[in-house]
Parts: structure tokens; sequence; C-alpha cells
């Protein structure tokens, strides 16, 4: 493979990777709204938990250690928390 094969190959994967986070966000919007009607907390930190966990498991897999997809997942938990405050307080869909 040469260099532009792998960064065709990594823009490939980042197309996905996109798709993705944005069908993960889509399902945040859609809890948003239920807790919404149901009146519930956008932080659960024991559910951030188990999804840190499930994910720092899953991280042995491949050369991302738990620590490295901890971190990233960290992040995209903020943002979905972020998304739900947005639901639940703006426009209703999120960022576009």
């Amino acid at each position: 493979m040469t260099l532009d094969d792998l960064r065709k190959d990594i823009d490939r994967v980042d197309e996905v990777l996109v798709r993705l986070l944005n069908e993960r966000a889509r399902c945040v919007c859609e809890i948003g709204r239920m807790k919404k009607a149901q009146g519930v907390e956008i932080y659960q930190p024991d559910r951030e938990k188990d999804v840190l966990k499930h994910v720092r498991d899953v991280a042995c897999e491949g050369p991302l250690g738990p620590d490295a997809i901890g971190r990233l997942f960290e992040r995209i938990i903020d943002e979905a928390r972020r998304l739900e405050r947005r639901v639940i307080h703006g426009d209703g869909e999120g960022e576009t």
C-alpha cells in the first residue's frame, strides 16, 4: 500500500465514523425527548459509568487501549449531554 492508499482508507473510515456518530446523536436526541416527557434528569452518572466501562472493555480488541478509548468517549458523552440539553431546552433538533 502507498501513503495515498492509506490516507484514502482513513478518509473512508472517517466517513463511517461520522455517520455512526450522527446515528448515535439521533438516538441521543430521542432519549432527550423521552427524558423531557418523563421529567428525567439529563445527567445520569451511573449510565455514563456503564457506557465508559463497556467501551473500555471493547477497547481491548484494538491498538487504542482502554484509557485512550475512555478519553474519546468521555468527549462523545459530553457532546451527547450538550445535545440532550438542546433538545430539552432549545430547538428540539440539536446542532446542525
